[in-house]
């Protein structure tokens, strides 16, 4: 990743063709190790691309990559019987937790934050 910054560094500089030179003088101006197998990888992949070609493909693919996190999957009740009830404690709890939280947070705070 430090090379690929280093890179972006550079042709942000106004270099538009980076050599590995320019890339180890990047990483070494703030103490960082160069791999030239990663380098000379990353120059390879690159020569001859537009920059913000590059970006914009890189954007198509991470656009499709799941980011959804903690998303919690929930499902639909079932039309047969016996399944009235079921929906109804879930929400119950999720509530009475909500409250525990708020309750603990106030008790936690005692009057001043860190951050204000």
């Amino acid at each position: 990743m430090k090379v690929v910054a280093a890179f972006l560094l550079a042709v942000l500089g106004g270099n538009t063709s980076p050599t590995a030179d320019d890339l180890k003088a990047i990483l070494g101006s703030v103490g960082a190790e160069a791999d030239d197998d990663k380098i000379e990888m990353l120059l390879s992949e690159v020569k001859g691309k537009d920059i913000t070609e590059l970006i914009a493909s890189g954007r198509e693919k991470l656009a499709s990559v799941p980011s959804g996190g903690g998303a919690v999957a929930v499902s639909a009740p079932t039309t047969g019987g016996g399944g009235g009830g079921a929906g109804a404690a879930p929400a119950a709890e999720a509530k009475k937790e909500e409250k525990v939280e708020e309750k603990e947070e106030s008790d936690d705070d005692m009057g001043f934050s860190l951050f204000d």
